[in-house]
């Protein structure tokens, strides 16, 4: 089997075994309710051209202060927003004056076998404040097995603190998922960038 010499760590991968990360859509909110990305529309893909999707989101900034971003999935093209979860979430802050740091598990946020939209980052919106970050999702047009993802986020919190949080879990069918939503718990997303990658 062909090799290749990764110089970084001295070595030998299988040749295959890495591959192209595909832009696919980029969505600019602009106080937009809601951002979807649905498989077949608009330049979307979302079915088995890939086994993994990657969401990155730059710079996201909630209308109403003290809102999280939340997101969620669908199995019918859109047409609703509500497949089954199970989820864990976790997360490490520092304020800015030093007075306060954490690391600790949030159960309020975590979800079991809930329909609900999955909360990943709470943002506050003085001007400077935004949250950055990535989703991933697991082959999600398989039609065997659940669909797992993992989403690691920073953001600039309404009480002057620095979030890293990590949300993790899966979704509980074995249909195809073929479109994500992206929301504020509460309010519009004022600004900000959510892209969309497949992993070749």
């Amino acid at each position: 089997m062909a090799t290749y010499q990764d110089s970084r760590y001295n070595i030998a991968l299988p040749s295959g075994s890495g591959g192209a990360i595909v832009h696919i859509k980029t969505l600019t909110a602009s106080s937009s309710a809601t951002l979807s990305f649905v498989d077949g529309s608009s330049d979307v893909v979302l079915d088995n051209t890939y086994r993994t999707y990657v969401f990155k989101f730059i710079n996201i900034h909630p209308a109403t202060d003290n809102k999280s971003l939340t997101f969620q999935t669908s199995t019918n093209g859109g047409s609703s927003y509500g497949v089954t979860l199970t989820s864990t979430l976790f997360y490490a802050y520092h304020k800015e004056d030093d007075s306060q740091a954490a690391l600790a598990y949030d159960d309020s946020s975590d979800l079991a076998q809930s329909t609900s939209f999955q909360h990943f980052m709470n943002l506050g919106n003085d001007n400077d404040q935004s949250g950055a970050g990535t989703l991933t999702i697991f082959n999600p047009s398989s039609t065997t097995f659940v669909k797992h993802y993992m989403s690691n986020t920073q953001y600039y919190e309404d009480g002057d603190r620095s979030f890293n949080t990590y949300t993790a879990g899966y979704f509980n069918t074995t249909s195809a998922i073929n479109a994500v939503q992206f929301k504020m718990a509460s309010g519009n997303i004022d600004a900000g960038t959510i892209k969309l990658y497949g992993i070749a």
